[in-house]
């Protein structure tokens, strides 16, 4: 687990600092995180969404610092902790689903079904942001452009965290950073939304 990972265009070779952009472009997480908990006010809500993009941002920084393998998995798991803290939030803030608990189960086999079948452990999240605009699109919810514009964002992220590998040729810092940024906005955007959508 401690096993040094090279995945990224910007990194070639161990150290702190081997990825500068990447790192840097991590504090995107950070930001949310402070934004999406001064919008809270004190609401428990708010704040567990912003905790919870704090997260990211910090099991980001330990991999983009650290470039090893318990710390990529770290990475990856923090994003998901919140993208399940998200899918139980969302039917019991817009529709009082008693059940809602059950979302996360259900996101999670989404997410293993569609990396399995070769998506990736994000490509759960750009259908969850689709179904959501879809679900409040239907019911008139004037929310519904929110998720359609963060998951056009974060399609965007997405491919250009898939390109990163492909243009180092041309662009020797890749283009990972750019889904930092893109990333970023997506999480406090979708936070904003249940923030806003959660007040009396």
């Amino acid at each position: 687990m401690t096993d040094y990972v090279d995945g990224y265009c910007e990194r070639v070779a161990p150290g702190l600092w081997g990825e500068p952009f990447n790192s840097v472009s991590n504090l995107a997480f950070l930001v949310a995180a402070v934004l999406v908990w001064r919008l809270a006010e004190g609401d428990r809500t708010g704040r567990l969404l912003a905790a919870s993009i704090g997260l990211v941002f910090a099991a980001g920084a330990a991999f983009h610092l650290l470039a090893t393998r318990w710390a990529a998995v770290g990475d990856s798991a923090a994003m998901l902790v919140f993208a399940l803290v998200y899918a139980v939030l969302f039917p019991r803030v817009f529709f009082g689903w008693r059940y809602s608990w059950l979302a996360a189960p259900a996101f999670l086999a989404l997410t293993v079904g569609t990396a399995l079948l070769g998506g990736g452990l994000y490509l759960s999240t750009l259908i969850g942001l689709g179904a959501f605009a879809a679900i409040l699109g239907f019911a008139r919810d004037a929310y519904w452009t929110h998720y359609a514009v963060a998951g056009a964002v974060f399609a965007l992220s997405l491919s250009l965290r898939a390109l990163d590998r492909d243009v180092c040729d041309y662009v020797p810092v890749g283009t990972h950073f750019l889904w930092h940024l893109l990333s970023g906005l997506v999480l406090y955007l979708v936070s904003r939304t249940i923030v806003l959508a959660n007040r009396p």
